[in-house]
């Protein structure tokens, strides 16, 4: 820091060289007290409000996704069995289902008569399979009774067979199941949470149980939700954005990283496609750009992205094209004028709010008449927007909030120009953005996840939930549905079983 001469200098050229540092000195403080303001606002912002629960305030046992992730791997081994009479080692104890809750019996007779010399069957008893059923706003217990029935004259047995149930030797059928991941991953309550819930009722289902049952539905619907992914990826466009989410490092209480869910999308809605809208998400350890490279190979239609460097691997010769995102460079314009009023930043909104005008109006027409809309109407405000901020930057200092937002603007603005062109394709990538809204909202309440294969059954849950949202299906009905045919469906026709096959009853 310069500092305060005990006497000023008599001679002029001293007192300039005095003046002009003291002019320096001001000024870079200036910027330095700017760009203080500019992060204590964006902190402000950030904190405005309650705050959210810290790793260290717990008192629960929250290593649910780690859990998930076990129970998963389990179901995938025991799908692969071969031998049905060595069933695998559950972990967890089963406490006898409650007796006041309701029962409903169907019974399963495999006749009157022998199939083998047609003489009259005579019962000898009854295996009775008990699950635990959830009607929305009740517990039953389903019973399946299934009489084993003998021949009075060659003493044939029979009985009829177990119907294939989500999970094997489970308890649990296909509405609570369903009922258990919306909850988790629709409402956004962690297990330990529902677990209090369902003991208000007197139905005893420990977290470790619900886990088990959250990482064997999630792997059992796996095939399901690689196919939305093939579906989204199968679109001339989509939208890709990722999100911060912690995960537990090795089992230790208390320690994280940040890993990301990343999610694309495919909604042709606004221009009147056909296909149904989907979302697709993915669970990664780290940012790094392999991971969208990975999840989108081969795919060369338009990607709606950010400006994230780890989305550049995605373009190129014979590679996806860009298409950026005017939210983004008008977002940063937002927060200059939020803390000084700038008037280039307030005329920079105006500009960029005359070109949703046209998007208000080019919603829902089809890609022909979209595009006409835009080069009449949207084309010269894209035009001097670019003209007038490129004008408007060698008159402020470099090193302002206000220049590092022109020069975003004008780094954006030419692979935003795509969409005048092509009237599948949108101004920002809002659609993404709204499916990650979900994400924000449950890390709120679980806080993080509890190990990779946590992750990637939450990924799954979240593709499924969300599709269904998107496309006015109730999600806890469907997966019902799902869960019930599941088991016995053919992969191959697994495209039967998306949200927008399903009628319900």
């Amino acid at each position: 820091m310069l500092e305060t001469p005990q006497t000023l200098p008599s001679d002029p050229d001293e007192l300039r060289a005095v003046a002009a540092q003291l002019h320096d000195l001001a000024r870079s403080q200036a910027l330095r007290i700017e760009k203080l303001e500019h992060q204590l606002a964006g902190h402000r912002k950030a904190r405005f409000g309650s705050k959210s629960e810290s790793l260290d305030q717990l008192a629960f046992d929250l290593h649910e996704d780690a859990e998930i992730a076990d129970a998963a791997a389990a179901q995938q081994e025991e799908a692969g069995q071969v031998d049905d009479d060595k069933p695998g080692k559950r972990r967890h104890s089963r406490a006898p289902l409650p007796d006041h809750l309701e029962r409903q019996s169907e019974v399963l007779s495999p006749g009157e008569t022998c199939a083998d010399c047609g003489g009259t069957m005579r019962a000898l008893g009854e295996d009775v399979t008990q699950e635990l059923e959830y009607i929305p706003g009740r517990f039953v217990v389903r019973e399946i009774v299934r009489p084993r029935m003998a021949c009075n004259c060659c003493e044939a047995f029979a009985q009829a067979p177990l119907p294939s149930r989500p999970i094997e030797r489970g308890r649990a059928g296909p509405g609570l199941l369903a009922h258990v991941l919306v909850g988790k991953y629709c409402d956004h309550l962690p297990l330990y949470r529902q677990s209090e819930i369902y003991a208000r009722d007197k139905v005893d289902l420990h977290r470790s149980t619900l886990t088990d049952w959250v990482g064997r539905s999630t792997a059992l619907l796996a095939p399901l939700a690689d196919y939305i992914g093939k579906q989204v990826r199968a679109g001339p466009a989509l939208f890709a954005d990722d999100t911060p989410v912690k995960m537990q490092i090795g089992g230790k209480t208390g320690k994280t990283q940040t890993a990301r869910m990343w999610s694309y999308v495919r909604d042709e809605r606004p221009w009147c496609g056909q296909a149904p809208p989907c979302a697709w998400y993915q669970f990664s350890v780290d940012r790094k750009g392999k991971h969208p490279a990975a999840h989108l190979a081969g795919y060369s239609g338009t990607v709606h992205a950010d400006g994230f460097t780890g989305f550049n691997g995605l373009f190129g010769e014979g590679l996806a094209s860009e298409q950026a995102c005017m939210v983004h460079v008008r977002r940063k314009f937002v927060d200059v004028f939020e803390r000084n009023g700038s008037t280039i930043a307030r005329e920079t909104i105006e500009r960029i709010a005359g070109l949703y005008a046209v998007e208000k109006e080019a919603r829902y027409k089809s890609p022909d008449e979209r595009v006409a809309l835009r080069q009449t109407r949207a084309r010269p405000i894209f035009d001097e927007l670019e003209e007038w901020l490129k004008s408007h930057l060698p008159k402020i200092s470099g090193k302002t909030k206000l220049a590092e937002a022109i020069r975003y603007a004008l780094s954006r603005i030419p692979k935003a120009r795509a969409y005048l062109e092509d009237g599948r394709l949108e101004l920002d990538n809002n659609i993404c953005e709204r499916s990650i809204r979900p994400l924000t909202l449950g890390r709120k309440n679980y806080l993080f996840m509890g190990s990779e294969g946590g992750g990637k059954a939450a990924a799954i849950a979240y593709t499924l939930i969300e599709t269904a949202r998107m496309n006015r299906v109730d999600p806890e009905a469907w997966l019902t549905w799902v869960l019930t045919h599941i088991a016995d469906h053919k992969i191959n026709r697994i495209d039967e079983l998306a949200p927008w096959n399903w009628q319900p009853t």
